[in-house]
């Protein structure tokens, strides 16, 4: 059983940068990529980035850049760097593990993903 522990978030103004990390723990996930997601209050969770088994990243259109995936196999622990923060970035973020196995395409679909850390929050201050 894999589980996922994320940490990094906090307050931070606008501007200025943050990195998340999570980590995974229960067996390697070397194969498998991972995905970072995101919560704002009020609103439906919805994809940040991907990371996947090879180490190739995507991200969302609203990411622009300042945001950049990486992972480090030998620690089990991927990570969210971001940087330029705004307010609208201000979330409880999420990382997941994709179900399957060296997935060919990207996927940005919530119910692709299991499991899921707890979350971690980011507020960013204007």
């Amino acid at each position: 059983q894999v589980q996922l522990v994320e940490s990094g978030g906090g307050l931070v103004q606008a501007g200025g940068s943050l990195r998340l990390s999570c980590a995974a723990s229960g067996r390697p996930f070397s194969n498998y990529a991972m995905a970072w997601f995101r919560q704002a209050p009020g609103k439906e969770r919805e994809f940040v980035a991907h990371v996947d088994w090879s180490t190739r990243t995507y991200y969302a259109d609203f990411v622009k850049e300042r945001f950049a995936g990486y992972r480090d196999n030998r620690l089990n622990t991927v990570y969210l760097q971001m940087y330029s923060l705004e307010p609208e970035d201000t979330a409880i973020y999420y990382c997941a593990l994709d179900k399957q196995r060296r997935r060919a395409a990207v996927s940005v679909a919530i119910s692709d993903y299991d499991p899921w850390g707890q979350g971690t929050q980011v507020t960013v201050s204007s």
